[in-house]
Order: structure tokens, then C-alpha cells, then sequence
């Protein structure tokens, strides 16, 4: 894996569900989900750059799902994926807040542009593997940093928070979407890791006083600072 973007497949069908993520894996982390509710839930926490929605879905239909986000706030950009291919179909997923819309059946290579497509515009996409802010400087292929063009040996999850940050520059990230995030839902270690790798990524960042840039908000999670 080259990144940390994370996609959210909601997607009854088992084996479509595991085809699609055959075809996007190599560049982006998979979560299934093969229900509405679920997905719904999963889609709340905030952690996804990305959720492929099928519509009929059992528990909760995928009309449902993607109005209860766009009713709290959840901006995630959503593509429908749907057997449905009536222009009727089409319209109401837009309206309500469908950012991009592939019926069934599709084209990998299709699927994959899409993808991408919504990636780069919600600005979570990187073709050259670079992330930057301030003096800092991540190359996502070898995984690798560099602060004030000094290298900064980071172990990986202290990589992928940092990543995770600068993805989000100038956004409060909570620490439970950082667990979530990096950890995962079913994870059985407890929530004060979040605060140990962030004092160890701190730390390391001290140097060339590039932990000045990591905000923290009390009760409520970290902010990495960028000035224009």
C-alpha cells in the first residue's frame, strides 16, 4: 500500500463485493460491509476518504443510508454503485447527495477512473506520492520523511499518523477517528495508544520544531496547524 486512503464498500452481493476489491486494492484500503446499517455506521465515524454504496441493500436501503449522512454533516464523497439505470434512479441519487453514479454492469477499468476521479478532487489522491506541509515532506512509495530536508525515522504506525494528519491539514481529527483509522473498529487496544504514538511522533518531529504544527484540542482530538 502506497497511501492511506481508506474506501468503504457497501455491497450485499459477496462476490461483486469482492471483485471490486480485487480491482481497487492496490491502491487504496478496502473495508466490506454487507448491509445498510452497517455501512451506515461505519460511514458516521468519519475515517473513510471514499464509500462505494450499492442501493438495495438489506436492513437499510442505499437511498436511506447516503440521506441519514448528508442529514449529519457526513460530506464523505459517496459513489453509487446500482443496478439501477433509470434516469429517474439517477436524479434522486444526485439530489440527495450522490457524488458520482455506475450502474451494473460495469467496466474495471470505469470503476477504477471513478474512483480515482472523486480521490483527486476531494484531494485524497496523490499520482506523485508527495504529501507536504511546512517543512514537512512524506513520500508515500518508500514510505519515507524528511523535516527541514533532514531524514526523520518513523516506525509505521507513527508514518501513518503522520500521514493521516497531513491528509487532514487544518481539520480536528478526533482521537476516535484516529483509532478507528489506524487501528481499526475491532481492535483490542485500548484508546491511549492514540496518545502514546502521538508523543513518539512528537518527539521525533522536536528536532526541526515540526511538532509545533500538531495542535492539540483538550477532550477532542489533534489539528495539524498549516499557514498559508
Amino acid at each position: 500500500m502506497t497511501n492511506m486512503v481508506r474506501v468503504l464498500l457497501v455491497e450485499d452481493d459477496t462476490a461483486l463485493s469482492e471483485s471490486v476489491k480485487a480491482f481497487i486494492q492496490d491502491f487504496v484500503a478496502v473495508d466490506q460491509v454487507y448491509d445498510g446499517e452497517e455501512g451506515q455506521f461505519k460511514a458516521e465515524q468519519g475515517i473513510y476518504d471514499l464509500i462505494i454504496l450499492d442501493l438495495m441493500l438489506p436492513l437499510k436501503n442505499g437511498y436511506d443510508v447516503l440521506k441519514s449522512l448528508r442529514n449529519k454533516h457526513i460530506e464523505t464523497p459517496v459513489l453509487i454503485l446500482t443496478a439501477k439505470d433509470g434516469i429517474d434512479d439517477k436524479v434522486h441519487g444526485f439530489t440527495i447527495g450522490a457524488d458520482d453514479y455506475l450502474t451494473k454492469p460495469f467496466h474495471r477499468e470505469e470503476l477504477v477512473l471513478r474512483i480515482k476521479a472523486l480521490l483527486k478532487r476531494s484531494g485524497h489522491f496523490y499520482e506523485e506520492n508527495q504529501l507536504k506541509a511546512g517543512s514537512i515532506s512524506v513520500n508515500l512509495q518508500n514510505r519515507s520523511v524528511q523535516v527541514a530536508d533532514e531524514p526523520v525515522q518513523l516506525n509505521g504506525k507513527e508514518f501513518d499518523l503522520l500521514t493521516y494528519l497531513l491528509e487532514n491539514q487544518n481539520t480536528i481529527i478526533t482521537k476516535e477517528q484516529i483509532f478507528d483509522r489506524l487501528w481499526g473498529f475491532d481492535s483490542e487496544t485500548s484508546m491511549t495508544v492514540v496518545e502514546v504514538y502521538m508523543s513518539n511522533l512528537r518527539k521525533k518531529l522536536k528536532p526541526q520544531q515540526a511538532d509545533q504544527m500538531i495542535r492539540t484540542l483538550r477532550n477532542v482530538g489533534y489539528m495539524l496547524e498549516v499557514t498559508a
